[in-house]
């Protein structure tokens, strides 16, 4: 019995090395082949989604979304929050009614 649990947990150990092993493998091969990604994902202020800040709620669809990343539209001296270009147009074209 304790043998095939010592065996189990040998092969579970295999496994988890052996993946960690091939995934080290295919990286460097992935940035053998693309060296630019390597350099564009390292320079800063890259295009990437904030994990913090302040949320709006988009007035036409009710999604929040980051104040960052939102889409700015300042209608009658207010400034409204829009997640999509079409939500944007969508409550815009509402209040030309």
């Amino acid at each position: 019995m304790f043998r095939a649990i010592f065996y189990l947990i040998l092969t579970v150990v295999f496994i988890s090395v052996f993946r960690s092993i091939m995934r080290i493998v295919f990286r460097g091969v992935g940035e053998m082949m693309n060296p630019n990604a390597a350099a564009r994902s390292s320079q800063p202020g890259s295009a990437q989604i904030p994990l913090t800040g302040e949320l709006k709620k988009d007035p036409s669809c009710g999604t929040y979304i980051s104040a960052a990343t939102s889409i700015k539209e300042t209608v009658g001296g207010q400034t409204f929050h829009f997640c999509s270009k079409q939500c944007r147009d969508k409550y815009v074209s509402s209040l030309a009614r």
